[in-house]
C-alpha cells in the first residue's frame, strides 16, 4: 500500500498511478485526516512538499517526486516522461522549486492560503 497526500490531483492522474504502482491511497491533507497531525508532528511541512508513503518509509518533497519517478512504469507516455525525469536525483530537486511554485500560484489563484499546522489550529 502506498499512500500521497496530494495537493490536487486528478482521476486520470490516479488511474496512471495505479496502472504503474498497483495499489495507491491518496489522502487530502486539508481534509482532516489523522495522520496528516502524525506527519506534521514528524517534522513535515506539508507546505514545502508532498507525501509520498511506500513500505512504511515516508519520502517528502523532491525525494518524493524522485521515487515515485524511480517506480514509475512505461505504459504510457506521461509514465516514460515522468520516470525519465524523475529518477534522475538532480532533476528532480532541481524541478521541485518549480513545481512547489506551481502549487502556490494555484492556491492563490484559488484563493486558498498555505495550511496552518494541526498544533497551532488547535
Amino acid at each position: 500500500m502506498m499512500a500521497i497526500a496530494s495537493f490536487a490531483i486528478t482521476m486520470p492522474r490516479l488511474m496512471r498511478l495505479r496502472a504503474s504502482l498497483g495499489n495507491v491511497e491518496l489522502f487530502d491533507a486539508r481534509g482532516g485526516d489523522p495522520r496528516v497531525r502524525s506527519y506534521w508532528s514528524q517534522g513535515y511541512d506539508l507546505n514545502t512538499g508532498m507525501l509520498f508513503i511506500h513500505s512504511g518509509k515516508v519520502y517528502h518533497g523532491a525525494e518524493a517526486i524522485h521515487v515515485l519517478g524511480c517506480l514509475s512504469s512505461r505504459v504510457s507516455w506521461f509514465n516514460r516522461l515522468n520516470r525519465f525525469v524523475f529518477s534522475s536525483r538532480t532533476a528532480s530537486t532541481m524541478l521541485y522549486p518549480i513545481l512547489k511554485l506551481g502549487r502556490l500560484m494555484a492556491l492563490l489563484l484559488r484563493g486558498r492560503s498555505l495550511m496552518t499546522p494541526p498544533s497551532l489550529r488547535d
